[in-house]
Order: C-alpha cells, then sequence, then structure tokens
C-alpha cells in the first residue's frame, strides 16, 4: 500500500504504525486503522518474481511491514522496478499437477467450495502430495491461494458495478459477510470502506 499522505496499520499483536508506505506479505492479518484519501494498493502473486524483493525477510508484525514500505518508496525498488518484476513466473519447470491445477481454479471458483482432494484425483496424486507440491512452488498453501483467486475476482466484480451480494455469490463466497471478512483479513478494512475503487490487471495501466 503506498499513499502520498500518512495512514495506520496494524498488525494481529495489536502494534500500529503511522506511514506512507508499507509491504505486507501473503496470507498475513493485519488491519487498516486510519486510512487516506487516496492510495494504491498493489497485490502481487506470492510466485511473482518481484515478491521476494519487496519482502527480503516476511514477517507479521508492523515494523517489518513499515520498514520494507520504505526501501519500496525511496530505495531502488520503486514504481518502475515494480512493474519490470511484476511478471508471470517461468512455471515451466513445476510439477505438471500444480501447472494444471492452477489452470483449472478460475473457472471453479463460482461453484462454491474446492476441495484440494478433488484436484488431487483430477491430476493423479494424493491430496497431500499435492498439497505439498502447491505450497512449495507457488508459495501460498492452497486454501490461502483458492481465498486470493475469490478476493480478485469479488473485488473485480465488485469494481464493475455488482453490489457486494454479487459481487460475493459471483466469486463463490457464500454470502457478502463471508466476503467482507475474507476481505478484512487479506486487505485490512472492508469492500465498502475503499469508497470509488478502480481496478487495473496490469501495473503501468493508466
Amino acid at each position: 500500500m503506498k499513499s502520498d499522505s500518512a495512514f495506520c496499520i496494524g498488525d494481529a499483536q495489536g502494534a500500529t504504525a503511522s506511514c506512507r508506505a508499507a509491504v505486507i506479505p501473503p496470507n498475513t492479518s493485519h488491519r487498516v486503522v486510519e486510512g487516506t484519501a487516496s492510495a494504491t494498493l498493489i497485490h502481487l502473486a506470492p510466485e511473482a518474481a518481484v515478491a521476494t524483493m519487496l519482502c527480503p525477510e516476511p514477517g507479521d508484525t508492523v515494523d517489518v511491514w513499515v520498514r520494507h514500505g520504505a526501501m519500496f518508496s525511496s530505495g531502488p525498488m520503486g514504481m518502475a522496478a515494480l512493474v519490470a518484476g511484476a511478471v508471470e513466473p517461468d512455471r515451466s519447470a513445476w510439477h505438471p499437477a500444480v501447472r494444471h491445477s492452477l489452470a483449472d481454479l478460475p473457472a471453479l471458483l463460482a461453484d462454491g467450495p474446492i476441495r484440494l482432494g478433488d484436484l488431487a484425483q483430477r491430476v493423479g496424486l494424493s491430496e497431500s502430495r499435492l498439497a505439498h507440491l502447491f505450497s512449495a512452488e507457488v508459495g501460498l498453501p492452497f486454501r490461502a491461494y483458492v481465498r486470493w483467486l475469490r478476493m480478485q475476482h469479488a473485488m473485480r466484480l465488485f469494481a464493475a458495478g455488482r453490489t457486494l451480494t454479487e459481487a460475493a455469490h459471483g466469486a463463490g463466497f457464500a454470502d457478502s459477510a463471508h466476503l467482507n471478512r475474507v476481505c478484512h483479513s487479506m486487505f485490512g478494512a472492508a469492500p465498502t470502506q475503499y469508497g470509488q475503487l478502480r481496478l487495473v490487471d496490469e501495473l503501468g495501466c493508466p
């Protein structure tokens, strides 16, 4: 998250900090304590090449997020470098089962729960083996990655003018309350707190 004016964020331990930029690792609980009129939220897939550069020492405390944010906003890891590094990774060396699972997931979102065991049967592996490969190569556990995909899709629908309930159902959430909880956990605030939401799928888009 990056802004021209200060905002306040907090971690799961109750600590807070005021800053103009923060880098929060994936699957990490956080909250926006006090927002700002305008800010840029950049959500990178954990397997993106630049992700490890932004989070050289992943941590779950606000002081680490703010320190990495300062490196991003004023150091060599600026927006130009971020754009250059935010590319899809080369997945050719990944296990075929992981590649097939990633290709299948987007089409399954609206159907509700996605079970790892069902995907494991599709690709001919045990559930435990696919879970291990998925975490190792994607950078997130399977369930966390599915939540990430659902959240992206829901926010696209919401930004396109769908109601919160329609966005929730379209992305496979049980209801708008479920979407609110996941959004608050993942982004630090509820969808309605973002006001006029504008999404771009690629950095550098006008």
